[in-house]
């Protein structure tokens, strides 16, 4: 269904007024990623198991396009239902794209992904930022009112309030500007099922294809948490993500108990 500028700003309600607008419904719609794989995500992205030990993750496993944590699991009994992190806004070399996001299932939860983050971009030298959410398979949805500059510290939360509602928070803490966007599943079938926290540096599609990958050189989310209803935990336990394509990993992942570290190769 295509929505109106119209529409969208009758249902989009902002805690600043911004116009929300459908995007990238070919980068994230359909598969990111189609080599063989292990696993396949709720995205279509792939993955390939390893057993190796990094840090204080529980292995590592190596994707076309994701690289950062995820906590695989929940507490005992619980779901999860917000993930939260907060990172310095890069300035990426080399023509080509990228996206940092924080999100909720998707990973070994295989039918939706609530996720909100920031692209950036550079082409012929210029760079640009994009603040977006999704509901996938849902297309994405860009904040056309939220201004990003290199240099300036973003906080990203994404909280489910049911299974299929939930609502995306992005804090400029830089410039204090805030948006609060309310979201629901697109559909029953693409319903949270809560087991996934994921903290990622995407290399997303475009025209069927991964967009070239900007260097982006290094990006850390602090304050790297997910809750349940009742209680908050942070990173240790996650399973590290490396970005491999061609053979050639790109990507290098490091953690603490409360941070994810990614760094381009």
């Amino acid at each position: 269904m295509k929505f109106s500028a119209v529409v969208l700003a009758a249902i989009f309600l902002f805690t600043d007024v911004a116009v929300a607008r459908p995007s990238r419904l070919q980068e994230r719609i359909a598969a990111r990623a189609r080599s063989s794989r292990v696993l396949v995500r709720a995205d279509g992205a792939t993955v390939l198991k390893a057993s190796e030990s990094v840090g204080n993750t529980s292995h590592v496993e190596f994707s076309s396009n994701w690289s950062g944590a995820v906590l695989e699991t929940p507490p005992a009994g619980q779901t999860f239902t917000t993930v939260s992190g907060t990172f310095k806004v890069p300035t990426p070399s080399g023509n080509g794209a990228a996206s940092a996001w924080v999100g909720i299932d998707g990973d070994t939860a295989q039918n939706s992904i609530l996720q909100s983050g920031v692209d950036f971009t550079v082409s012929g030298g210029r760079v640009s930022y994009q603040a977006w959410f999704e509901w996938f398979p849902n297309f994405a949805i860009d904040f056309s009112n939220f201004p990003i500059s290199s240099g300036q510290t973003i906080t990203v939360s994404v909280h489910a309030t049911s299974k299929t509602t939930g609502t995306v928070v992005l804090t400029n803490v830089s410039t204090g500007k805030s948006i609060t966007q309310a979201v629901s599943a697109p559909s029953s079938s693409a319903a949270l099922a809560g087991q996934n926290a994921e903290w990622i540096v995407e290399d997303f599609e475009e025209g069927g294809s991964l967009v070239t990958l900007t260097n982006f050189g290094s990006v850390t989310f602090t304050g790297a948490t997910a809750s349940t209803a009742s209680q908050s935990v942070g990173v240790t336990g996650a399973t590290i993500i490396d970005m491999q394509q061609n053979g050639k990993t790109l990507t290098s992942v490091s953690t603490t108990s409360s941070s994810v570290t990614v760094n381009h190769l």
